[in-house]
């Protein structure tokens, strides 16, 4: 499948709130003497296409041929969305482009600031009129709204109606409580938020019901739900509920404008929709693992087809590699018999960087420390529940009594051990910037399970 959707090119228009996203990188080391806020140092800047443009940026990184229609307003962050869109960007007097800057220490967003004035464009019949120029041309069209005031109630219903007349699918990221403009479109692509406000109801008791009263409201020809972390329900003729495939979670910015470009990316080549839906949900869990606005390619989502945790089993080579200019958290042990406290801990471990490394003692080891009887759990089996944990980046096995050596060689930033080892020297602790202690689940150790087991016999 997607061999051949690489082999075509589909052309695609995109409507919609043009924005740019702005990233400064910084590293906190120290809390202000001020007040309790952080003292950020910028390491660097950047600056993305935003909202409808991240759907742009995605549907290009797809392979499509895209074109965009918007506002933007006499200004910097305007002058970057013409600069870097292939489009048609109407400028209106008095508007700001909407201009999101992040400020992130350590790949986590601390802060947020918006520069925008968004009201509803005086420029309907401009856009109108612009749009019905062009659509006939492009095999997909994609209303991305983020409630910035271009697809007002006019645009929104005369570019539908002008999509249905030239048999055109057109495919809406709706905005707000009330879905009603939406009506006679495709398809849309709420969330279960979104989708509970606009039906107005508490929470969604029969997913199935809520799929078809909106699918008949809004006479759609497909209903769909995306729902985070579960995937995305879908409604033709009957419920399909899409499991999600993302493994690892940095960053949901973005996600949604990933699953809207990939389902107009399949269904201009006429794949059907719940294949579309699924290759949605591989698009989403690429966009997720990485942070900020960012897009997808169809590489990428071979790569994550092809994926198994097993690749994470790595050798101490293969790792120097693949950590380069990230911070590394390294971590130990034997992890003989997987329980809740080993979970809770390595989940926890991962908070204190960008990749977790978990030192794992071979067999050889485990007895020369614990006794002929150990370990219960062969260390290539040992390694493979270890790597499918979505917190553990990577395994490797070291045949050392101690993970000195290994610490040496791959130099992490960050050293944990268990708080047991409170005043006590940690091995490796000298060779690197850190060490964490953190504190163990009451109650969970593999002896104690060992020992339960022995007793029931």
């Amino acid at each position: 499948m997607l061999d051949f959707l690489s082999s075509k090119k589909p052309k695609i228009l995109v409507v919609g709130d043009f924005m740019v996203d702005h990233y400064i990188w910084c590293d906190c080391t120290r809390i202000s003497p001020e007040a309790p806020v952080m003292v950020m140092k910028s390491q660097k800047e950047d600056k993305r296409l935003g909202g409808a443009g991240n759907v742009y940026a995605n549907l290009k990184s797809l392979g499509a041929e895209v074109f965009a229609l918007g506002l933007v307003g006499d200004d910097e962050s305007g002058r970057f969305l013409k600069e870097n869109l292939n489009a048609k960007l109407l400028v209106e007097k008095g508007r700001k482009t909407p201009l999101k800057s992040r400020i992130l220490s350590h790949s986590q967003q601390v802060l947020r600031l918006d520069d925008e004035n968004d009201f509803n464009t005086k420029l309907e019949d401009e856009i109108i009129k612009e749009y019905k120029k062009i659509a006939k041309d492009y095999d997909v069209i994609i209303l991305s709204d983020y409630a910035k005031g271009v697809l007002t109630l006019k645009v929104t219903k005369a570019l539908i109606e002008h999509a249905n007349t030239l048999n055109l699918p057109i495919l809406i990221d709706p905005k707000g409580s009330d879905f009603s403009k939406y009506q006679n479109a495709t398809l849309l692509t709420p969330n279960k938020k979104e989708a509970i406000q606009a039906l107005g109801v508490e929470k969604i008791d029969n997913l199935e019901e809520a799929l078809k009263k909106l699918k008949d409201e809004l006479n759609l020809a497909y209903s769909i739900i995306t729902l985070s972390e579960e995937g995305i329900a879908l409604f033709d003729k009957k419920i399909h509920i899409i499991p999600a495939k993302a493994l690892e979670v940095y960053d949901v910015t973005g996600a949604g404008d990933s699953v809207i470009a990939m389902l107009a990316y399949a269904l201009a080549l006429k794949v059907d929709i719940v294949k579309a839906c699924e290759l949605a949900n591989d698009a989403a869990a690429v966009v997720v693992a990485k942070v900020g606005s960012v897009s997808v390619s169809l590489e990428e989502i071979k790569n994550l087809k092809k994926a198994s945790f097993e690749d994470k089993i790595k050798c101490k080579e293969e790792l120097v590699k693949l950590i380069q200019n990230k911070k590394v958290v390294f971590t130990n042990g034997c992890f003989d018999i997987m329980h809740y406290g080993h979970i809770k801990y390595l989940e926890k471990a991962k908070k204190l960087g960008d990749i977790l490394i978990v030192g794992l003692n071979s067999d050889e080891s485990i007895k020369r420390l614990k006794g002929s009887s150990r370990p219960i759990n062969l260390e290539f089996q040992r390694a493979c529940m270890l790597a499918s944990m979505y917190f553990v980046d990577y395994v490797v096995v070291f045949n050392e009594d101690t993970p000195y050596e290994l610490i040496e060689f791959l130099k992490p930033d960050v050293l944990v051990k268990g708080a047991d080892y409170k005043g006590k020297e940690v091995v490796g602790s000298n060779l690197v910037k850190k060490v964490e202690l953190i504190n163990f689940e009451d109650g969970f150790s593999t002896t104690n399970i060992v020992n339960r087991i022995a007793n029931d016999k």
